[in-house]
């Protein structure tokens, strides 16, 4: 089966995770507003109900910006995820789930605290296996050592995203709010970095997925040598 193409697929995903960085950054400086605000209320200086009002409604548009933006990241991250694991399937015939799992692992609680990684690492290593028998080996560079720390950060970050949500739940003195404040700067510091580690774990991968479509109209003649 011909392969389909993934490209733009992995481009979208990227600008849109790369948005949601920028949202992280923006949602830090807001936090680190608030922290200061929260300071001097602590320390005794007053402010005005406008001024508190408007600290409250940056930090929910902020919010709700974030959260579309994330949602759309997710489905166009799967959606080129699983197209790419389709892609695969088409070259090689021993890959560990199928198809559906590239998208459905993502759901499934316990499972997908690990295939989605297990499928992501299968990627990188399969399709780095398939190109140097190919004669790309030179062209292609697919080490997973990103992709680990790609997924360690994406469960810490989530584990932290869950403790300030139950923070935020049971706030209600300045202390707390301030100790809430400190943890949400380092969960959008920790976002910041996942963001761009994804982005390079996509580029990378779609860089490698353009040579593994070129297999098509090489696998009916000789092998390219490793010495072209």
């Amino acid at each position: 089966m011909q392969l389909k193409p993934n490209h733009q697929r992995a481009k979208t995903a990227q600008l849109l995770i790369a948005m949601v960085g920028v949202v992280y950054i923006m949602m830090l400086i807001s936090s680190y507003w608030q922290y200061g605000l929260l300071q001097d209320m602590k320390s005794g200086t007053l402010y005005s109900q406008e001024v508190l009002e408007t600290n409250d409604l940056r930090e929910q548009f902020l919010a709700i910006v974030f959260l579309m933006l994330y949602i759309t990241s997710a489905v166009t991250f799967i959606l080129w995820f699983r197209r790419a694991y389709f892609n695969l399937h088409q070259k090689i015939n021993h890959l560990t789930h199928t198809e559906g799992w590239a998208a459905g692992s993502w759901f499934v609680p316990f499972i997908n605290l690990y295939r989605p990684y297990q499928i992501m690492a299968e990627l990188y290593n399969e399709t780095a296996e398939l190109l140097a028998k190919r004669g790309f080996k030179r062209k292609v560079k697919l080490d997973t050592t990103f992709v680990g720390i790609w997924w360690f950060l994406w469960l810490v970050s989530n584990l932290l995203a869950n403790i300030v949500f139950r923070m935020s739940n049971s706030a209600t003195d300045i202390d707390q709010f301030l100790n809430l404040t400190a943890l949400d700067m380092g969960s959008d510091v920790l976002g910041i970095i996942l963001a761009l580690i994804t982005i390079k774990v996509i580029k990378t991968y779609a860089n490698a997925e353009s040579f593994l479509i070129q297999l098509k109209d090489e696998e009916e003649t000789s092998p390219v040598s490793e010495a072209v």
